[in-house]
């Protein structure tokens, strides 16, 4: 799939490090570093604008090893650009560390899945199949 895109950063464009990653690194567009406190947000532009194929988004997540060894994370995780959005992608990160953690332009700070989308019609109903499951929702089934 093609996916138009402008880079106004001096970044390389979104990449995938393997041949079999699903996700592409993004990488910071910052004129000087940001440090992040913890428990602190910051929205981190990327200077990257992408026009996607309708029934499509970018779904923007962590980057593991931000989130292990320094409890950097995506606060929206996964963020959902939509199809007709036009604007720069921005991240949303937070530090759940116990250290500041500083970023530089240029560093990979998440990545973005492209993935197909599927537009419900909801039909109003009075009553719900039965399933083995029922309402039963977070942590019905124990821990073992």
């Amino acid at each position: 799939m093609k996916v138009k895109i402008i880079n106004n950063s001096p970044n390389p464009l979104p990449a995938y490090q393997t041949k079999s990653s699903a996700g592409a690194d993004l990488c910071a567009h910052l004129s000087e570093p940001i440090t992040i406190a913890p428990q602190e947000r910051v929205l981190i532009p990327t200077g990257l604008f992408i026009e996607l194929p309708e029934h499509h988004e970018a779904q923007i997540r962590p980057r593991s090893g931000l989130a292990l060894k320094h409890g950097i994370t995506v606060l929206n995780s996964p963020g959902t650009i939509d199809a007709d959005y036009r604007g720069e992608i921005k991240v949303l990160l937070i530090n759940l560390g116990e250290e500041h953690f500083t970023i530089q332009g240029g560093d990979r700070i998440a990545q973005m899945i492209i993935a197909p989308c599927i537009q419900a019609v909801f039909e109003p109903e009075t009553n719900l199949s039965e399933t083995e499951r029922g309402a039963g929702g977070y942590g019905h089934t124990g821990k073992q």
